[in-house]
């Protein structure tokens, strides 16, 4: 790519987000270049498909999978037609959630959507990657920042926004589709390789916790249909003869009449897969003898009876980072015995026979699936000796954390990428770097 320079002279937008422009642009409210109007569709619904604002685009959605909406709740919608701009500008925290998009085909949104239109001024696709620049720059979150966590078109109309010549749009336009589709490109490639990555790290898994890591070992079949064949010296057992699971505290208890002492306390948001997420940990007040029912010790294996289904019943060791620390409820805490390792039994809950049975044995409501107490104890898996145990342990932590060190790197590449994205967009819709015919 040839090198970018500035223009000649600038001048200040008075906007911190914005800074310097070209001395030639004008600023503008974007209440003067945009036309905000909701078209609400009516009974005119079923003769559009549906739109949804993803962090991929204005995609196409089934209407029959609107979260529990009948075909009838669809009049309410309005309608987005190409080149519109549509804004989802709620729950402004979430940066899970994409802001901007614009429209290639006309389709129903819903009326929580805002809807725009620009005129003969402003570009839509220039106007895309402007409000895009703002998402990417946080600016959302500022303005909507203190009570409110939801901007409204008026707001939107308020913010000032950069007016170049249409050439200059143009050509800023051509420049950033060309160069954001090769970003794109190499992201997607990035992240093709994480997917491999994980699926080589899942199988290596599976493989040494299912088979070992003798290769002509005898095998025998183990009875039970998502496990196969085992080794011929391994035992077959269900998890509750290896084991013993404690219960978890239950909030909302009564205890003002007894005498407590506060505690820490783990919650379901506290255990990931792998890891215990320790920023963010609550306090509890309890009577000591309800509190030791609930204590957890260094070594004890944490699960979640609840969440994405084929996540159910992964979890981590406990490693006692905070003392006294209890656990609630919806917290299955596994303590292992002596036939067991607590870092062999996470492995094993890793593989592809533990995610089999979890998936098929879930009760899945409409956003939650769950496991239970009895579904855990009676997952039967092949069993090693004890030393065959620590030795699949000490060869999967080696091969697994080559795995996880590619994978960081890789991910550091994917966020270096999207940074020089969105790095590239503002400086472009903002003028900081000169876009002319030939750089398009």
């Amino acid at each position: 790519m040839t090198k970018l320079e500035p223009y000649a002279a600038y001048k200040s937008s008075g906007i911190p987000w914005i800074g310097e422009v070209p001395s030639q642009w004008d600023l503008l409210p974007s209440k003067r270049v945009l036309r905000f109007a909701k078209e609400i569709v009516g009974d005119r619904h079923g003769q559009f498909s549906r739109l949804s604002l993803t962090m991929a685009g204005v995609l196409p959605r089934s209407k029959e999978s609107a979260d529990g909406l009948s075909p009838e709740s669809f009049s309410t919608y309005q309608i987005l037609r190409p080149d519109e701009l549509v804004f989802k500008m709620i729950d402004l925290e979430n940066r899970k959630t994409s802001r901007v998009g614009i429209s290639g085909d006309i389709g129903l949104v819903s009326s929580a959507y805002i809807v725009a239109r620009t005129t003969s001024r402003f570009l839509p696709k220039f106007a895309y990657y402007f409000f895009t620049s703002l998402y990417n720059e946080g600016v959302y979150n500022q303005l909507g920042s203190g009570v409110r966590s939801t901007l409204n078109a008026d707001d939107l109309g308020r913010i000032p926004v950069p007016i170049p010549s249409h050439i200059e749009q143009s050509s800023i336009v051509s420049f950033l589709d060309r160069e954001t589709a090769q970003i794109d490109d190499l992201i997607g490639k990035q992240e093709q390789l994480i997917e491999l990555l994980a699926e080589k790290r899942q199988a290596i898994i599976t493989h040494a916790v299912s088979r070992g890591l003798d290769p002509t070992a005898p095998t025998k079949p183990s009875g039970v249909p998502w496990q196969g064949s085992v080794p011929e010296h391994w035992s077959v057992q269900p998890l509750k003869n290896l084991m013993r699971m404690q219960t978890g505290v239950t909030l909302g208890k009564d205890f003002v009449e007894d005498v407590t002492e506060t505690y820490a306390y783990l919650r379901v948001a506290n255990v990931q897969v792998g890891y215990v997420d320790l920023n963010d940990v609550k306090e509890i007040d309890l009577p000591p003898e309800v509190a030791a029912a609930s204590m957890l010790q260094p070594g004890d294996v944490l699960m979640t009876e609840g969440g994405d289904r084929d996540k159910l019943a992964r979890g981590c060791i406990w490693d006692g980072s905070i003392s006294p620390c209890v656990h609630q409820n919806h917290i299955f805490a596994v303590r292992t015995g002596p036939q067991l390792l607590s870092s062999f039994l996470v492995l094993l809950l890793d593989a592809d026979p533990a995610r089999t049975y979890f998936y098929l044995t879930a009760k899945q409501s409409t956003n939650l699936a769950s496991t239970n107490s009895t579904t855990v104890k009676r997952f039967r898996f092949g069993l090693p000796p004890i030393s065959e145990q620590r030795h699949i342990v000490e060869h999967l932590s080696v091969k697994i954390h080559q795995i996880d060190a590619l994978v960081k790197k890789t991910r550091g590449v994917t966020t270096v990428l999207s940074e020089r994205r969105s790095a590239l967009i503002s400086a472009a819709v903002t003028g900081k770097i000169k876009i002319q015919e030939g750089d398009a």
